[in-house]
């Protein structure tokens, strides 16, 4: 796990909002400081060396103590590599 950055607050869409130093790959699980898992990152904008993170909360996270606990340190995992499947080829049938 990485360092992520700190949490800003939940917007109205229910996302909730921090801010990093570094640009995290979209996908990665995030952390808070007790190791929850409480979202994945969902969105990154702005400027570059000062990026704002949009994550999407899970179900399962305590969005009333993620909003009481403003500022809070958070960590980001890689996110799950997709597997490629290869494809079957069928033979040709000349006619």
């Amino acid at each position: 796990m990485k360092f992520l950055g700190n949490s800003l607050h939940i917007a109205n869409s229910g996302k909730l909002i921090a801010r990093s130093t570094k640009t995290p790959s979209p996908g990665g699980i995030v952390f808070d400081s007790d190791k929850n898992k409480i979202g994945k990152v969902s969105y990154v904008f702005g400027p570059t060396k000062k990026p704002y993170i949009s994550i999407r909360l899970f179900k399962s996270a305590n969005r009333e103590r993620i909003a009481k606990n403003c500022g809070e340190k958070l960590f980001v995992s890689k996110p799950k590599s997709k597997k490629s499947r290869k494809r079957r080829m069928r033979p040709r049938h000349n006619k």
